[in-house]
This record gives structure tokens, C-alpha cells and sequence, in this order.
């Protein structure tokens, strides 16, 4: 005797569980993606080691870099870990220094906010927000305590002599190839598809992981002019506000357009009060000494 009764309201029943059930099987799968994002001049406006040069009084941390990557000594974006493990003047550096240089890091304007929206998910998807670095994970940690959680920040991770607290030896540097390794695995962990990766970044050290993400059908996002990066990142994006690079995102994954990205801002408090998209080609000439009539002027076209 199971089952709904053969009333009128019991084959209307019977029909509405039909329908709810095709509804079900209609819904649309969530989709899961993979944000990272690098750290320095990111996510903030300052280098970190530059931060910490100027806590400690320590001049020149620029040239020092800049003197690094000339020689080819250490992989691009390393020059820090490099300094606090060779350079006398970094010696003395101990984990609060790192800790207090991470306070007095200036954040891009609503990184808080950028972190809630990917949090909340948008539309039909849920994001996975991590921060990939290769500063120190203690910087890293400090500038964004209360924003990321710290299980979700990967940086360069150190040993510490627990007599003197002096850094003693290097577990981890996510530079470089270290960088497309930390993706790897996060990629396992969370399970999901290389398509669904989302990378961030601004300078050299993020080239080697865009040429990754890009190579497996992932999206990559410049927030900088450097030209290499730019050349490589499928989109760019200059602003001082850490929620733009939402804009490519809505964009190209999502296939919104300009009305639907202007209400979602609005939604969070944010006007989007200007959104110029520029073509930006660089262009260089080479003179010969033939004359123009015998041959024309050679010249080079980057897009």
C-alpha cells in the first residue's frame, strides 16, 4: 500500500516529485577553481625586502638584487633568501624581524575585501584562495593576519638555530619552478583540474609559472607593465585596488559582461569608476645605411 494515494492531490504529488527530480538532475555542477596569487607588489605596493632593508637600516638592498640577477647566482625572486643567508648585513636578522617587517607592509586597497569575495564565491563558482611567495612565509603570515588564513599562505621557508635564533638553513623557496611545484600539489590536494587555475602575479620570478599555467589551459593575470610578464600573462591589469583582477576573470572565464561586472562591484560597496582597455604595442626601430628606395626599414613589432 505504498507510495501516493491515486487522489487528484496524490497524482499531483506524484507529478511534482517528477518535476523536482528533473530539476535536479538540470542543476548545474559547481564549479571549483584555484586562485593564487603572488605576494609582493600583488597583493601590496612594497618589496618586502626592501621593507625589512629599511627596518634595519640596512642600505642598498636594491643594488644588492639587482647585482644577484646579473650573475645568474640564484633563481628570480630568491634575492632575499639569498641575502638573509650569505649577506653579513642580513645576518642578524631573526623571525620577528621578519614578523614586524610583514606589519609595516603596505596592502593594495580592499585585499580584505578581495579575499571575502572569493570566499563567498561568484555566480555558479567557489574559489580556493592561496598565496604563493617567495618571501618569507613569516612576512607573508604578518601583513595578511586576519585576512588569508595562514594554512592558505605558502612562502620561503626557513630553520632557525634555537640557541642563537639565526636562520640556519633554507627548507623551502617557492621561486621559480618551486612555484609550479607548490601549484602541483595544491592542484592534487584540492582536486582540481590544471584548466581551473587561476595565477596572479606581477614580476620575473612569477614568468616560469605563468608559462606553466598557460601551458595547461589555465589562466594567468599580470598586475604590472613589466614587459616579459606582460608578453606572457594572458591579461593585464593596473590598478591600486586588489579586486581587479576580478575583471578578466568575469571576463574570460566566466563571459560576463561590462553591466554584470559593474553590478557585482556595486553589490560589495565598489563603484567601478574607470575601466580603459589599452592595446599596448612596443615597438623598436633599426636604421640601416641602404637607401629607402632599395630596401626597406627593418623593425620589430612586441604585442
Amino acid at each position: 500500500m505504498g507510495g501516493c494515494p491515486t487522489t487528484p492531490w496524490g497524482i499531483q504529488m506524484k507529478n511534482q516529485m517528477k518535476e523536482n527530480k528533473g530539476m535536479v538532475n538540470r542543476i548545474e555542477p559547481i564549479k571549483h577553481y584555484l586562485v593564487a596569487s603572488d605576494f609582493d607588489q600583488t597583493l601590496s605596493f612594497n618589496d618586502s625586502g626592501f621593507v625589512l632593508s629599511e627596518m634595519l637600516g640596512i642600505n642598498g638592498f636594491h643594488e644588492k638584487v639587482t647585482g644577484l640577477s646579473k650573475v645568474n647566482l640564484v633563481q628570480q625572486g630568491a634575492e632575499l633568501t639569498y641575502l638573509l643567508r650569505h649577506d653579513p648585513e642580513f645576518r642578524g636578522v631573526r623571525r620577528e624581524h621578519l614578523v614586524e617587517a610583514g606589519k609595516r607592509v603596505r596592502l593594495k586597497k580592499h585585499v580584505e575585501l578581495f579575499a571575502r569575495m572569493l570566499d563567498e564565491g561568484i555566480a555558479e563558482a567557489r574559489f580556493s584562495f592561496f598565496v604563493i611567495s617567495a618571501s618569507p612565509r613569516e612576512v607573508v603570515e604578518s601583513a595578511l593576519e586576519g585576512i588569508v588564513p595562514a594554512e592558505n599562505i605558502i612562502g620561503t621557508d626557513f630553520d632557525y638555530d634555537p640557541k642563537t635564533g639565526e636562520i640556519c638553513a633554507v627548507k623551502r623557496v617557492a621561486a621559480g619552478y618551486g612555484k609550479v611545484a607548490v601549484l602541483q600539489e595544491l592542484e592534487t590536494k584540492l582536486q582540481i583540474t590544471p584548466d581551473h587555475t587561476i595565477y596572479i602575479g606581477d614580476g620575473s620570478s612569477d614568468m616560469t609559472v605563468m608559462q606553466h599555467v598557460n601551458s595547461i589551459d589555465g589562466h594567468t593575470i599580470a598586475v604590472s607593465e613589466v614587459k616579459n610578464v606582460g608578453r606572457i600573462a594572458q591579461r593585464t591589469v593596473l590598478s591600486d585596488n586588489a579586486p581587479s583582477v576580478l575583471v578578466p576573470v568575469l571576463e574570460d572565464v566566466f563571459g560576463w559582461d561590462s553591466a554584470q561586472i559593474r553590478e557585482l562591484f556595486a553589490t560589495y560597496g565598489l563603484v567601478l569608476q574607470s575601466w580603459d582597455k589599452i592595446r599596448t604595442d612596443w615597438v623598436s626601430f633599426h636604421e640601416t645605411s641602404t637607401a629607402p628606395d632599395e630596401a626597406p626599414m627593418a623593425f620589430s613589432l612586441h604585442d
